[in-house]
């Protein structure tokens, strides 16, 4: 398995902020305000499926709609107002029903709990099972209409990857990641696996497991604790630089 000293020196070369570009987690740094930082972060993460440039075009097309605030649009807006904006909008499984399903599960939220943080505070307990939180916010978030496209069935094995990138997102803070939540620890977190994540895992022996699955995601994840138990996904970016970017190559984590 790779050391942490390689892996510290990797963290220290890529993950910076000049290399974000492109990733949906972008988009999350153009707003201040911290309710404006996270319903971004959900939207962003939720669509991050499939090639990466057409990610990036659907979701500044929906965040250009949304306008400066995301919050005070989803507020103030009604269902019908906002069927009529996203009217033929369509990304890959995506259709324009399941995108306004997703901004009015939001606006629940916000209505019930006054942000997505307090929500998925509502379910967790410090020590307790964090994964169990995990899938609790996303049964509720699914429980508002249907968005299957955008939040996997969290009863299923899958490694809710995007749910663990927004996440990531929200709870880690360095110059990659904002941090726009505050109570619960990076300690907690698992790595948001998708294939490209699962491959390059397997390379630096991090994993033996075939199946890009959750128990695969917590697997990786326990092989990152081992080496910085305080923040075991801090290493997730600048590894999936490799293979993502132009200029990086997954080749290249092979001479690592």
């Amino acid at each position: 398995m790779i050391t942490k000293k390689c892996l510290d020196n990797i963290y220290l070369k890529y993950n910076k902020f000049n290399l974000i570009s492109p990733d949906p987690l972008q988009f999350v740094h153009l707003y201040k305000d911290g309710a404006d930082k996270e319903i971004t972060a959900l939207i962003a993460s939720s669509f991050a499926y499939g090639n990466v440039k057409q990610i990036i075009k659907t979701v500044d097309k929906i965040l250009s709609i949304l306008g400066p605030s995301p919050k005070s649009f989803i507020i103030n807006t009604e269902r019908a107002e906002m069927e009529k904006l996203f009217a033929g909008f369509k990304y890959r499984f995506t259709v324009e029903e399941e995108l306004v399903n997703l901004l009015c599960a939001i606006k629940a939220v916000l209505k019930e709990y006054g942000s997505l943080e307090n929500m998925f505070l509502s379910f967790y307990e410090p020590g307790k099972d964090y994964l169990a939180a995990q899938r609790a916010f996303a049964a509720k978030l699914r429980s508002y209409g249907k968005i299957d496209t955008l939040m996997p069935n969290p009863a299923k094995n899958s490694a809710l990857k995007r749910l663990n990138l927004c996440l990531r997102w929200c709870i880690r803070k360095d110059e990659v990641d904002p941090g726009c939540w505050s109570k619960i620890p990076a300690s907690c977190l698992i790595v948001p696996l998708d294939v490209h994540m699962h491959r390059v895992a397997r390379v630096l022996g991090l994993t033996k497991r075939n199946q890009a699955d959750m128990k695969t995601a917590v697997d990786i994840s326990a092989s990152f604790a081992k080496l910085c138990p305080e923040d075991p996904v801090k290493y997730d970016f600048c590894l999936t630089r490799f293979g993502i970017r132009d200029d990086m190559s997954e080749k290249d984590l092979e001479n690592i």
